[in-house]
């Protein structure tokens, strides 16, 4: 049985692990995305980071980190890497961890979220493309936004700097 719940000391190595094995074959990944996930934790802007466990193994992981909108709007966040191993993927492990990342979020008064990915996925989740809110240097189609309060805000979107370390 699967149990989502917070990253723990510890978990770490485990996180990375899955994370690598989730992208290894992955078309669009340049297997950066276990590093991000640790550039986040060590400069702390991991907001959220979820676990999925099954019988004391970690099998997935969804990470939550803040963006900065352009012209300032405070408490937005995007959604990513999320990770599933993949002997466990789709079997609704992946959404159950970003479900209960953003009922979260939105339970903690957060305005809204942002994500990257495919539409017909992450769609699902309530997420859609908004014209008024760009992310430089990806396709519109690709790049959605989910308000939890209030409106989808005008601007220019970035992620943290984890994204674009070496």
């Amino acid at each position: 049985m699967i149990t989502i719940r917070s990253e723990s000391a510890g978990d770490e190595q485990a996180i990375h692990d899955v994370t690598a094995a989730a992208f290894k074959d992955h078309p669009h990944s340049d297997q950066s995305e276990p590093f991000i996930i640790e550039r986040l934790r060590d400069q702390g802007a991991l907001t959220l980071s979820l676990v999925a466990e099954d019988e004391g193994h970690i099998v997935g992981h969804v990470a939550f980190s803040p963006v900065t909108l352009t012209p300032p709007v405070a408490g937005w966040f995007g959604l990513g890497p999320v990770a599933v191993l993949p002997d466990r993927q789709t079997k609704g492990v992946g959404s159950r961890l970003i479900r209960e990342g953003l009922a979260m979020l939105a339970g903690d008064g957060a305005a809204g979220c942002v994500v990257m990915g495919d539409p017909d996925y992450y769609q699902k989740f309530r997420f859609g493309h908004e014209s008024s809110l760009v992310f430089p240097g990806c396709a519109p189609q690709y790049f959605m936004a989910l308000a939890f309060s209030g409106a989808v805000p005008e601007g220019t979107v970035a992620y943290h700097p984890a994204f674009g370390a070496e």
